[in-house]
């Protein structure tokens, strides 16, 4: 059939959402996308990364892993290429790594377009119009038997007057991609960023990866680390608990984890956020527990649970 690919790799489908900004994408199961970055591993549709390369070597490497594991993947790919790299730089990379390219090529199932002509029309940034674009491919891919699209797009923008206008298409990038079957990898000039920048940037993206002098590494942004103390002060909480105390077996998984809460001394508003419950589901764990050791009050539970 006209537009098959290749290689088809049969039995491979994702689940999906309907989403207001792209394509929906109908039937299929929640199975994982190999990534092909041996750093990150397999990852779902949706999926929105950002990498932080050193040299134009580095991106050359991780785009073409990720470009090959998704051909091998019955995906339909599209690389967005600007400088440090050129369209045929791209293309000979992919060529020398990637057996049977020019069949792949030739099939229609990967297109390396210029980024600046893809994001700016005669200097003009149009929201609407990119979104819009990345839609009708995804469109197109799906009724051609693809799988989805895997996308990548080079950050040529850092520095110029659109950068504020870029820093926003991230953002409706990463809200339109939920339940899409799409996974895009943006790529940043480490060099070339400012620690502003990059903050911007991490938080537009799910997650972000640095590729510098031969290594791999996670950037975290400020909320992440905020997640991973919180992480913290609850596994604290719940290996205080991790030893018995009177009246501990006849405790659910539930109230248990909320008692953790109660004795680490957090309101029921913190507790609810912490656990993703309501607040008033967390008076009503509080209320149980008391009744449960027989506890007066919280000051009173707390003695009865440490012993104090």
């Amino acid at each position: 059939m006209p537009g098959a690919p290749p290689f088809p790799n049969r039995g491979r489908k994702a689940n999906s959402v309907p989403s207001t900004a792209l394509a929906e994408a109908p039937g299929g199961d929640s199975a994982l996308r190999h990534t092909g970055i041996r750093f990150m591993g397999d990852m779902p549709w949706g999926t929105h990364v950002c990498l932080f390369y050193e040299t134009p070597q580095d991106l050359l490497d991780t785009a073409v892993c990720y470009f090959e594991a998704g051909l091998r993947s019955n995906e339909f790919g599209v690389w967005a290429v600007s400088d440090p790299v050129s369209l045929e730089q791209a293309e000979e990379a992919l060529r020398r790594a990637i057996p049977r390219f020019d069949r792949y090529r030739e099939a229609g199932q990967i297109e390396l377009i210029a980024g600046s002509e893809w994001y700016l029309e005669g200097d003009e940034f149009d929201l609407q119009k990119i979104t819009g674009g990345w839609s009708e491919k995804l469109s197109a891919a799906l009724a051609k038997g693809y799988d989805g699209v895997r996308v990548s797009g080079n950050a040529f923008w850092i520095g110029t007057k659109h950068w504020k206008e870029f820093c926003e298409y991230e953002h409706e990038l990463d809200r339109s991609l939920v339940g899409q079957k799409m996974i895009v990898l943006c790529t940043y000039s480490f060099q070339s960023s400012r620690a502003v920048d990059m903050l911007d940037v991490a938080r537009a993206h799910q997650c972000c990866i640095v590729r510098r002098k031969g290594n791999w590494e996670f950037l975290e942004t400020p909320e992440l680390k905020q997640a991973k103390r919180e992480i913290r002060r609850l596994n604290g909480a719940l290996d205080i608990l991790s030893k018995p105390f009177p009246g501990h077996q006849i405790l659910t998984p539930k109230e248990r984890v909320a008692l953790a809460q109660i004795i680490r001394g957090a309101s029921s508003k913190e507790a609810g956020r912490t656990l993703g419950i309501s607040p008033r589901t967390v008076d009503f764990h509080r209320a149980n527990l008391l009744k449960k050791l027989g506890a007066r009050n919280v000051a009173d539970l707390v003695h009865k649970v440490l012993g104090e």
